[in-house]
């Protein structure tokens, strides 16, 4: 097997702790596997090595890749996934009688029933509080955060304080505590408690610390910009003083902060614990072309919690082509191209930054007629709780007999919830059904309702008598009315226990809407929703970024690359610098996920194009890799709009060459080479005044997102108010308020 001089570094490696940036498709799985084999042949014993990945996919491709290389025969050492670990030692540990024996609650319904007791327990008689925590949503949203809890090792109210949470769950820390209690009186454990419980153990007691190091020369670390607080610590009380730790990551793909991992993991945190480092980059990725290579480099170039590191494309790799297009025409004549080339949809993927993006992708592929699989069955748009609810409230405008539906009207009187239980919901709607008439205010079926619900839910009635006489709007009007009509956005946000959460249902009303504006037939509109559509294994894969991390496809379609839905973000939810960076680093996962093919689409109309499609100068990207595959190329010549990364970037290949200069008119600064600069201060502020070369002059009315590539509205003189990023905005500030 033939390793590039950065992998045969990795490989040899010796003595003490190391550091391995591995750029998207380097083959860290191939130089792991050299480097077990490596210590192996240097007389370490199996036993002494241990192999931790982060998940059981990808420990059995490890383990798959190492028995190929491997001699037939061979004796290979442990590979493991932390939780597999965390269950060795919660087994010893209760051998020692450290801890006692608990069973795992492996199932999603167990770990929900015992959040949902711990909510009822700690809100007591505060019934509408205990409806509202009842909801799914919030249910979820508490599992996750006594997960998180576990996974930072930190207090409860001091973690709860400083993420962000909708004041409604002010209850969180509390119910941590009460699961916490559940959990030690029924004897049993979430999948967090296989970590979390050995780890407070073990830091408790040096001796018992003491008793379970000394087993391991070396442990080889996977995806280690992934791991949360927990596993780090638990990491360090096995290694001791004695294992070197080899891990092996990139923090540019650090994508999981939301559950307790951080980009310092794998930069400063790790010489913090472990102490000094060797570090090796693994830079050549062996899975796309120089284009997109290029394109990548400059998607991250803004972050600065990041490595050093350029990602170059080996000379073997397919010539990759980027697009960059709006709506979802050009994807289906992509995909109808990719087809009559004899291509296999299966080796597509749509890549959404949340599931709401997805909808109109659904649809469109529905009425075009392509087969397509979710990663996700739930999140088929007809299976979607919300948009079920939607088409139910379009069909009792067309059939008036829906009222007398009891099922049909407690869908449309559970969505969005009214923070009711559902079985006075029931209640109500079979005597709805029966009486077609509010009941009146003594009645059994109200007095346990709180008069806020009451009145909620009266509202509603009311709204479900009226749709019969608008059956005539278009679907689109109809919809919008529903939604003003229940405080639909007002009761998503309201029962989302994280804001993010709530914005992510917002927007799929949102696109809702806009998918019904382009069908006058409400029929039509209502016949799409709920066409009934299974997963087909020869289909468009659609999925989110998230779920993509490790995994790549020949042709990837990145989808509602907006502002505001990638980054995401909103005005009650503004960008913060550390968010910012997230969102760049999930958009640079995106991208890295293609072979041969890279699509960026926006959506057009209101939605501006996202500002990570101008920051990846993907044409700068397409005329470097034009040149290098121009076997023609002697005293060729490059004119790009930020020549200081391409010529790193062709140094690195040695190809030193190729001259290159900045793009023929194209303005530039010292802060930000290749985009335009701004005459006077670049900070903005309301009631500044400057003038664009469209719109003419104007005052800023609001400034949004990251100060230093801020999105303003505008309120022009002549051209009304205009939504702008400020950044590649043709706009100066004027002289007269250039000091502020």
């Amino acid at each position: 097997m033939k390793l590039t001089p950065e992998q045969h570094a990795v490989v040899s490696h010796t003595g003490g702790h190391a550091r391995v940036a591995a750029v998207a498709g380097a083959g860290k799985t191939t130089t792991m596997a050299a480097r077990v084999l490596h210590l192996l042949e240097q007389g370490v014993a199996p036993k002494r090595i241990l192999v931790l990945m982060f998940n059981r996919a990808a420990r059995e491709d490890f383990q798959r890749r190492l028995g190929e290389m491997a001699e037939p025969g061979q004796e290979l050492p442990d590979v493991r996934t932390f939780h597999s670990l965390g269950h060795r030692l919660s087994q010893s540990l209760c051998r020692w009688g450290v801890l006692t024996s608990r069973q795992l609650l492996s199932a999603d319904w167990q770990v929900e029933r015992l959040v949902r007791q711990a909510s009822l327990n700690v809100l007591g008689n505060a019934r509408e509080r205990r409806d509202a925590a009842l909801d799914g949503d919030r249910l979820e949203a508490l599992a996750h955060f006594c997960g998180l809890v576990k996974a930072e090792v930190a207090e409860p109210g001091e973690l709860y304080a400083r993420l962000d949470f909708d004041a409604d769950t002010d209850y969180f820390p509390a119910a941590f505590e009460e699961a916490e209690r559940l959990l030690a009186q029924e004897g049993v454990m979430t999948y967090a408690d296989l970590l979390y419980r050995p780890l407070l153990a073990l830091e408790a007691n040096a001796e018992l610390s003491a008793r379970v190091q000394g087993f391991l020369d070396h442990v080889i670390v996977d995806e280690y910009q992934d791991i949360n607080a927990a596993q780090q610590r638990l990491l360090a009380v096995l290694a001791g003083r004695q294992a070197a730790v080899m891990a092996v990551g990139d923090a540019n793909q650090c994508i999981y902060e939301w559950r307790g991992a951080h980009p310092d993991t794998m930069l400063e945190n790790f010489t913090a614990t472990f102490g000094s480092a060797t570090d090796y980059p693994l830079s050549t990725t062996f899975r796309h072309g120089h284009a997109l290579a290029l394109t990548a480099n400059h998607a991250i170039a803004a972050n600065r919690r990041r490595p050093d590191q350029i990602c170059l494309a080996a000379a073997s790799n397919p010539v990759t082509q980027i697009t960059v297009g709006q709506g979802s025409r050009q994807l289906l004549d992509a995909l109808s191209a990719w087809r009559s080339e004899g291509r296999a949809l299966s080796e597509t993927c749509l890549l959404v930054r949340s599931w709401a993006l997805s909808v109109p992708v659904q649809l469109a592929l529905l009425q075009a007629g392509f087969p397509f699989r979710l990663s996700r069955d739930d999140r088929f748009v007809f299976r979607l709780p919300l948009v079920q609810a939607l088409a139910g409230y379009l069909k009792l405008s067309r059939r008036p007999a829906l009222l007398q539906d009891p099922a049909h009207l407690l869908l449309l009187l559970s969505q969005p919830t009214p923070f009711v239980a559902r079985e006075r919901l029931i209640q109500l709607a079979n005597q709805l059904a029966r009486t077609q008439s509010w009941p009146e205010r003594h009645d059994p079926v109200l007095t346990e309702l709180k008069p806020q619900q009451r009145r909620n839910l009266k509202k509603r009635w009311i709204l479900l008598c009226e749709l019969p006489r608008l059956a005539a709007w278009p679907p689109a009007k109809l919809l919008s009315h529903v939604v003003d009509a229940i405080d639909a956005e007002k009761i998503l946000k309201r029962a989302a226990a994280r804001r993010d959460k709530g914005e992510e249902d917002v927007r799929l009303l949102d696109v809702l809407i806009e998918q019904a504006q382009e069908v006058q037939d409400a029929d039509a509109f209502i016949e799409l929703l709920e066409r009934p559509v299974e997963n087909h294994a020869d289909g468009v894969l659609i999925t989110t970024v998230h779920g993509a991390k490790g995994l790549e496809w020949p042709l990837v379609a990145v989808v509602g690359v907006n502002e505001e839905d990638f980054p995401h973000y909103s005005r009650e939810n503004p960008l913060s610098e550390e968010r910012l960076e997230e969102e760049r680093r999930l958009f640079y996962v995106a991208i890295t996920r293609a072979r041969e093919r890279l699509m960026l689409l926006h959506d057009g109309g209101e939605h501006r194009p996202s500002r990570f499609i101008g920051e990846s100068n993907w044409q700068d990207g397409m005329r470097v890799a034009s040149v290098l595959t121009d076997d023609s190329r002697h005293n060729a010549s490059l004119q790009v709009a930020v020549p200081s990364l391409t010529k790193r970037y062709l140094a690195q290949l040695g190809l030193d060459d190729i001259a290159v200069e900045p793009l023929r008119g194209n303005e530039t600064n010292s802060v930000n080479e290749g985009r335009p600069s701004y005459h006077g201060k670049s900070e903005f502020y309301p009631g500044q005044r400057l003038r664009h070369a469209v719109f003419g002059e104007g005052d800023v009315a609001t400034v949004e997102g990251n100060p230093a590539d801020p999105v303003i509205e505008v309120r022009f003189d002549q051209a009304g108010r205009r939504r702008l990023i400020a950044r590649r905005a043709p706009i100066e500030l004027l002289a007269a308020t250039a000091e502020k």
